[in-house]
């Protein structure tokens, strides 16, 4: 059960990033926009184009169970200061605060997923894994 478990995590925490990436790649006028509202303009498609192959890698690193471990560090290295930047609740008006501290606590949980996953691996139904049983004897 506890392998089954390790994988559904890593399929689900995969495809927030996933999703995010996509959505950040077809919304890329109105991701530009947002990350203006933000006060992030400098070099916006460069750095717009870094993140998308940062989320889509870590994604499917994730994913796949393949390197798990440094694509859950790549998406804690943007998940965690980007909570911090667009879910800063203690600067936000009154009617905002409640709504952007249950978002940022949710970003918090996805966050402790991936330092769950950087601490045990990827698990037993994995690509690593597979890779190293079908090795063949020397």
């Amino acid at each position: 059960m506890k392998d089954i478990a390790e994988l559904l995590a890593r399929i689900w925490i995969a495809f927030v990033f996933i999703y995010e990436a996509l959505d950040s790649l077809v919304f890329f006028s109105k991701t530009q926009a947002t990350m203006t509202t933000y006060g992030i303009v400098w070099q916006q498609d460069f750095i717009l184009y870094c993140i998308i192959f940062i989320l889509l890698l870590g994604g499917i690193l994730v994913l796949i169970g393949y390197f798990a471990n440094f694509g859950a560090t790549l998406l804690l290295l943007y998940w965690l200061p980007m909570t911090l930047i667009v879910y800063s609740f203690w600067d936000d008006p009154a009617d905002l605060k409640r709504l952007h501290a249950i978002y940022f606590m949710r970003n918090l949980a996805i966050c402790g997923g991936l330092l769950l996953l950087i601490a045990n691996g990827a698990g037993k139904y994995s690509i690593k894994r597979l890779i190293y049983i079908m090795r063949l004897p020397k």
